[in-house]
């Protein structure tokens, strides 16, 4: 539906966010740092999007945007800093997913992407056999990083274990990718149990 198509600015990343998730970033080049700036002043969000190919600095002026996924996580900006070397640090949190209809690139090289935000997942049940997957997950919430992020997690929701899970198991983006772009957390939590299996062959 073309009343539910918006543009953003998008935030191409060699990481994944997964709505409810955090992600600390430091921000240095002019186009996100003006971004974040008109993300503040407006109270609004942009789009964390997964790198498949190419850079995430832009270190050549005329180098090309990187090719990326179709699928991404909004993000608002939560917390932000500025850091000892100048930097902008931000905390961001994310919201919704979204699929990417059409990009174009400003002049200043910052990528705006026309979305379309996707259906919110239900809550969903956990069962028995998804006690073990609660179990890893608890025990990787109880690292000191990973307390230091103030993490949400309602260890009784399919949604929201198979989100937090999917975001701190050591697994590749692309893997990372293939579990957001799942449409439902019964579905993800599947995926999850064998990928747990294989660490702990």
């Amino acid at each position: 539906m073309a009343d539910s198509v918006v543009e953003i600015p998008l935030f191409p990343l060699r990481s994944v966010l997964f709505p409810g998730g955090v992600l600390p970033l430091r921000i240095f080049e002019p186009r996100y740092v003006d971004m974040v700036g008109r993300c503040m002043r407006e109270q609004t969000g942009f789009g964390v999007v997964l790198i498949r190919s190419g850079a995430e600095a832009r270190l050549e002026a005329n180098a090309s945007q990187p090719d990326c996924f179709g699928v991404g996580t909004e993000a608002h900006i939560v917390d932000f800093n500025q850091a000892d070397n100048g930097l902008l640090g931000i905390v961001a949190e994310g919201r919704r997913k979204f699929r990417v209809r059409a990009t174009r690139e400003q002049a200043d090289h910052l990528l705006l992407g026309e979305v379309e935000f996707l259906p919110e997942e239900g809550a969903g049940e956990l069962l028995p056999e998804h006690d073990r997957l609660v179990d890893v997950l608890k025990e990787l919430t109880n690292h000191p990083l990973v307390q230091r992020l103030n993490l949400s997690v309602d260890f009784n929701e399919a949604r929201s274990v198979s989100f937090r899970l999917a975001e701190l198991l050591p697994i590749e983006p692309e893997i990372k990718q293939a579990l957001l772009q799942m449409r439902w957390p019964k579905e993800r939590l599947t995926e999850l149990s064998r990928i747990v299996s294989k660490f702990q062959e």
